[in-house]
């Protein structure tokens, strides 16, 4: 699950997430068109830069599930899927 890439820290540890896919249908089984569908706030994080600017290491780990502001991160495509790079300080939450 690792990706061949790394991101680089800067002021503040970097983290790579694959967003969670989203929604398909609503609790009541109707489908949601794909010009309704809100972007994922949760996703796998798949590489953390190694250390800050002032050496602090990142607190979270590659395969941890996050929850991230909405429009939260930097989208960019990497070998066929889309990934988000953001700091770490706009994960609110580590799911389980």
């Amino acid at each position: 699950m690792a990706l061949n890439l790394k991101p680089i820290a800067g002021s503040s540890n970097r983290v790579i997430v694959e967003p969670a896919a989203a929604e398909e249908k609503t609790a009541s089984g109707l489908y949601i068109p794909d010009t309704a569908k809100e972007k994922p706030s949760k996703g796998t994080v798949v590489s953390v830069s190694d250390e800050d600017a002032e050496g602090k290491k990142a607190s979270v780990k590659v395969g941890d599930v996050v929850i991230y502001g909405k429009y939260g991160g930097t989208e960019f495509p990497y070998e066929g899927k889309d990934y988000l790079i953001m700091r770490e300080t706009d994960i609110y939450a580590v799911v389980g």
